[in-house]
């Protein structure tokens, strides 16, 4: 986990920094009057940081956790898989075009069983953001996840998918190339695949880029993430013609995970340390591991076409709507 000064803080974790910042004045102090001992100060500071981290999460409203599942200290797809896996083998391209490194995949060992991961990777600075395209992917890269998820149903192995991207890249070229066919091509095929699917969203889940590799058995939601058909800064634009609105629009798009466990489109919520994922790389990747073995350990009694008949069930149920007597029509 990055340390102070290294750590990146939103506008409401000022008060977090500006804790961090007496326990730095405090060290310094300290080497400067060896004799006076300032370890009780900095300790009743750290305690204070702990409990500044709990109580700003309690109390966060839809737009700030958009802005945590945004953190640019936030764990990715890979440092997941790295804290929760071993003999980790990832594995590339489409055999079509080309390999997208805005998704990644390959096989890892899950608490003793053999597990393929999949999941949309940002870059952890400029040069790697620009490799991994934001986490934006292009068709190859659905096709590619589409590729490993068919070798996981030949080999009888769970499919684990991990969520975070901003949407499909909406490039013309991506369009050019099938970006829509290849995404449903993705719904479609996951919904009939014969083995476990747990798809878990991690960081940002939007439109089609996250349905694209969301279709499973079991859907897990991290408390500060979001997920919904468009982001709220584009919902702003659309609808008022300008970004000013995005905490409005993240608001109304009802797009936190409660929401989502209440409408029914997740399983799962996944609680994460104190203050977000971000500030313990360690536990948050225990806390999703043992979410994850659980839906599977669930999953394993079922067969193969119970598995899919239940998952169309799963999802032919979502939505809401009103049936209208013809009568009432006329009117």
């Amino acid at each position: 986990m990055p340390q102070y000064p290294n750590r990146q803080f939103l506008d409401f974790e000022q008060p977090i920094k500006e804790l961090y910042e007496q326990i730095e004045q405090n060290k310094k102090l300290a080497e400067k009057n060896p004799k006076i001992d300032y370890t009780q100060t900095i300790q009743q500071l750290e305690y204070s940081i702990i409990h500044k981290r709990k109580e700003i999460t309690e109390h966060l409203t839809p737009w700030q956790r958009v802005q945590l599942s945004r953190h640019p200290d936030r764990p990715y797809t890979l440092k997941y898989i790295t804290k929760m896996t071993t003999n980790f083998l990832e594995l590339y391209g489409d055999r079509n075009v080309k390999d997208d490194k805005a998704m990644v995949g390959g096989f890892a060992e899950l608490n003793g069983q053999t597990v393929m991961f999949i999941g949309q990777q940002k870059g952890i600075n400029t040069k790697t953001r620009q490799q991994r395209n934001f986490g934006m992917a292009n068709p190859e890269g659905y096709r590619k996840a589409l590729r490993l998820m068919k070798l996981a149903e030949k080999f009888n192995k769970p499919i684990v998918t991990l969520i975070d991207t901003p949407g499909a890249y909406p490039g013309l070229e991506a369009e050019e190339r099938g970006q829509g066919e290849a995404i449903a091509r993705n719904i479609y095929e996951m919904i009939r695949l014969k083995v476990p699917v747990i798809c878990c969203i991690i960081g940002e889940g939007a439109s089609g880029g996250a349905l694209g590799i969301g279709v499973g058995d079991k859907v897990l939601m991290m408390e500060n993430t979001w997920y919904t058909v468009i982001s709220p800064e584009s919902c702003s634009s659309i609808l008022w013609r300008s970004w000013e609105k995005k905490e409005v629009a993240a608001e109304q798009l009802r797009l936190t995970a409660t929401d989502m466990k209440g409408f029914g489109l997740v399983d799962e919520i996944v609680s994460e340390p104190d203050g977000g994922a971000h500030w313990d790389y360690d536990a948050a990747a225990e806390i999703l591991k043992n979410s994850i073995i659980k839906a599977l350990e669930e999953l394993k009694p079922l067969g193969a076409e119970e598995r899919v008949n239940k998952r169309i069930e799963k999802f032919g149920r979502m939505g809401f709507w009103d049936e209208v007597a013809a009568e009432s029509v006329s009117q």
